[in-house]
């Protein structure tokens, strides 16, 4: 179905609280080092420091306002990091546009779908099909995500405002794959949704992410997150505080007590 990549072991858990030594290992697909960002003075990210591995899914934790979501906009180029290095794929890319991160393989759907509301389902996938080579396989592309939401198929001549909150993000979602992206990054793909839809929504992504596509992903739903992940960074106040196998955090008792009530 899409582009398949070796799936890897899960990471280790590594460095103790407050300090993570960035992981350049070969099968490192993605990799930030040192990063800082900010909102005109605010300063939001202090010194951050993550890598993903390829075709593997990793999640980063946190409360409201830890930094979270700038994190993903300062990778797809929406926010610009004021200093540290970005790598994608051994490229440096911190300081390309936003349509040339896309262009190099990154899908970014952001909190709240950001569709088109006035545009048919169809019109929505086909602005996901940003890059020359997305464009050339559109075709083939479409016949993958209807077959992996065929909610949507049924759907596509239909204006994207009409759906419900669950297949708005199943669309939004689709649209990411549209790009044929090597990493899709996904902010809050179960906000606001029903349970029902929600454990849909999870094995949604464990489909993409066996099918080879790296995952980042930040979910309110810690939990759930932490059983999908491969690696989890937990970030608080614009810092990753802690690192692990997602396995591993979710039995953490510092992990629990902050995040999961326990």
């Amino acid at each position: 179905m899409w582009p398949l990549y070796s799936l890897r072991p899960l990471l280790e858990l590594s460095g103790q609280h407050f300090t993570t030594e960035i992981d350049l290992t070969n099968d490192t697909l993605l990799a930030l080092d040192d990063v800082t960002a900010r909102y005109g003075d605010v300063q939001v990210l202090w010194g951050v420091t993550f890598s993903v591995r390829e075709a593997e899914i990793a999640t980063l934790v946190g409360a409201n306002g830890a930094g979270k979501s700038t994190t993903l906009k300062a990778i797809s180029g929406v926010v610009r990091a004021a200093s540290g290095q970005i790598t994608f794929a051994g490229e440096r890319i911190d300081r390309l546009a936003a349509h040339d991160i896309a262009a190099r393989g990154i899908a970014h759907v952001p909190e709240g779908r950001r569709l088109f509301p006035l545009m048919s389902v169809r019109e929505n996938l086909e602005l996901g099909a940003i890059n020359k080579e997305a464009r050339r396989l559109r075709a083939t592309t479409f016949e993958q995500v209807f077959a992996l939401f065929p909610r949507i198929k049924e759907r596509e001549r239909q204006m994207a405002g009409t759906l419900s909150g669950g297949e708005q993000q199943m669309v939004a979602i689709a649209r990411g794959l549209m790009a044929r992206p090597r990493l899709l990054i996904l902010d809050e793909p179960s906000l606001g949704l029903a349970p029902i839809i929600v454990r849909e929504m999870f094995e949604i992504i464990q489909t993409i992410n066996r099918e080879g596509i790296t995952v980042l992903l930040i979910e309110q739903n810690v939990h759930q997150s932490l059983k999908l992940a491969n690696q989890a960074y937990v970030l608080e106040n614009g810092r990753v505080v802690l690192e692990g196998a997602g396995s591993e955090l979710l039995n953490d008792e510092r992990v629990r007590e902050a995040y999961l009530g326990a």
